[in-house]
């Protein structure tokens, strides 16, 4: 199917590309919580989508504190809407 991608489909990664099309940009410790998952959950679906090239990173120094922070690529966020059009073609309107 045109859009359906695997890549996302999986639910904690389409959960991940939602919270960051909505977000515009999170750090890592904000979407482990709101996904509710480990760090280790949350750094394997990340890499899978950074190697799509859907995700990029970017660190940070905060209060002395190594920080990550999470956003989709322009890639990342054709290809998250393409998903949910295919989505709401397989569901219908």
């Amino acid at each position: 199917m045109d859009g359906f991608d695997t890549t996302i489909h999986a639910p904690n990664r389409l959960r991940i590309c939602a919270l960051l099309d909505t977000a515009g940009e999170a750090e890592f410790s904000v979407v482990q919580r709101q996904l509710d998952v480990s760090a280790s959950v949350l750094s394997k679906h990340v890499t899978v989508l950074m190697e799509a090239g859907y995700v990029e990173q970017r660190k940070a120094v905060r209060d002395t504190r190594q920080r990550v922070w999470l956003r989709l690529t322009r890639h990342g966020r054709e290809a998250y809407q393409a998903h949910l059009a295919a989505l709401r073609a397989i569901v219908g309107p």
